[in-house]
């Protein structure tokens, strides 16, 4: 995995966008998150961002879209292959783990969308699962969106503000912690932009509160 995480760092910017792009796409799409977690590709993506290589704008943008449209293919994937996709190969050994996210889609419909987003295997078959359910898609698609955003501008922020320190957050997202990490990168951007605007409102008091000119004694 270092080797690997070594490459997509040391590529090109244009290169590392796209190879960010389709892992992130694939995950879901193509079930290789089995293999490749897609957290590990969006954080790394925010860390080549906060090398100066790409501006992290653009990762994010480039790594919710990735999510979403590779959801959306999940989706189809599920909801025209219905039972076949249950009986993949791929999915022999992960029976146990396959009945847990069937459960969990029938329980919370489409939050179970949004939530699996957060946890590895969810995020990898929870897309085709809600197609062979035959969820409505604009209900999916919803949650879809919502979920891609808050995990994909999360993970890379995370790498973003990790630096050269990524090798302990691809770890921690690594074990299905990605909900919790966002959710603290969330509040710490909100308490600083917070903090931010009340320290421009003290300065912009202290200069209205200034010497002026006063009322001339009687």
């Amino acid at each position: 995995m270092s080797g690997f995480v070594d490459n997509i760092l040391n590529v090109s910017p244009l290169l590392a966008l796209v190879i960010v792009g389709l892992l992130v796409f694939a995950e879901d799409a193509l079930f290789v998150g089995f293999i490749i977690p897609g957290e590990t590709a969006a954080v790394l993506g925010g860390v080549v961002a906060s090398r100066g290589n790409v501006p992290v704008w653009s990762m994010v943008l480039l790594v919710v879209l990735a999510a979403v449209t590779g959801d959306t293919v999940g989706y189809e994937v599920g909801k025209h292959l219905g039972p076949r996709f249950l009986n993949l190969k791929v999915m022999n050994r992960r029976r146990a783990k396959l009945q847990k996210a069937q459960d969990f889609l029938r329980r919370r419909g489409g939050l179970a969308v949004f939530l699996g987003r957060f946890v590895a295997f969810f995020r990898a078959v929870m897309p085709a699962l809600a197609g062979t359910s035959r969820m409505p898609y604009p209900t999916f698609l919803a949650f879809n969106v919502a979920g891609g955003l808050v995990w994909g501008a999360g993970c890379v922020l995370l790498g973003f503000l990790a630096g050269n320190s990524y090798e302990v957050v691809v770890k921690a997202v690594g074990q299905d912690i990605t909900v919790v990490v966002v959710a603290a990168v969330v509040i710490a951007l909100v308490a600083w932009k917070v903090r931010k605007s009340r320290d421009e409102r003290v300065a912009g008091g202290a200069s209205d509160s200034g010497p002026t000119g006063g009322r001339a004694e009687p």
